[in-house]
């Protein structure tokens, strides 16, 4: 009788495995799965544990042993994806950025865009224009922080913060001085908005420049 249960057991181990995703914020989502299943089904997990319901824009990636990072096949099965053995680890990632951000619907949707664009200008793998470069990390100091206190924010406060792999200190004045003016006549007139939510609203509605530019690299930019 044990024996039966026991080789029962070995062959429900042998149909399922673990799956451990790491979300953008850096916390993980672990499941089991079955051996068969496929992309999708992982992806609607994940979906389903974030109650993320804008989909189109992100993917779930993988490393390989050769350190080569791959795109998961929704319509594939993951195992044979996989070149290694499980547990598996994977990321949830933007893989498409929206040409409009400040069309997207649900916060949710807004929030993870805004963690990719930080976390790729931090791993300089979002390729721009200085002066882009400055406005976008000024507008993720907005959203860390709030608005500009010069009670609260005493001269190199924007130092604290890593938004690229390196900069010069004449960038990281720039940032902070588009902060301190730039963003705050954009504030004055802003909707009653979440912080993540205002600073892409805020780039709309002040710098077109960067959506008219970014927006061709944006929708031709697949995150690798």
């Amino acid at each position: 009788m044990l024996s039966r249960f026991m080789s029962g057991s070995i062959r429900n181990l042998e149909r399922e495995y673990s799956c451990t995703v790491r979300l953008l914020d850096d916390t993980e989502y672990t499941c089991t799965i079955q051996r068969d299943a496929k992309g999708q089904y992982l992806f609607d997990l994940i979906c389903h544990h974030l109650n993320l319901l804008e989909k189109d824009y992100f993917g779930i990636r993988y490393v390989d042993p050769d350190k080569q990072r791959h795109w998961l096949e929704f319509t594939k099965s993951i195992a044979k994806q996989m070149k290694s053995q499980p547990p598996f680890t994977m990321c949830l990632r933007v893989k498409f950025y929206p040409p409009e951000p400040a069309a997207l619907k649900e916060e949710i949707t807004r929030y993870l865009v805004f963690l990719q664009i930080k976390r790729d200008l931090y791993h300089g793998r979002l390729l721009c224009k200085t002066s882009d470069a400055a406005m976008l990390a000024a507008h993720i100091l907005q959203a860390e922080i709030g608005d500009y206190d010069p009670g609260k924010h005493p001269e190199g406060y924007s130092s604290k913060f890593q938004f690229f792999p390196k900069h010069s200190e004449k960038l990281e004045r720039r940032i902070a001085d588009i902060h301190k003016t730039e963003l705050m006549t954009c504030l004055a007139t802003r909707p009653s908005l979440p912080s993540v939510r205002l600073g892409l609203w805020c780039f709309r509605e002040t710098k077109e420049f960067i959506f008219s530019n970014g927006e061709l690299h944006f929708k031709q930019y697949l995150i690798c």
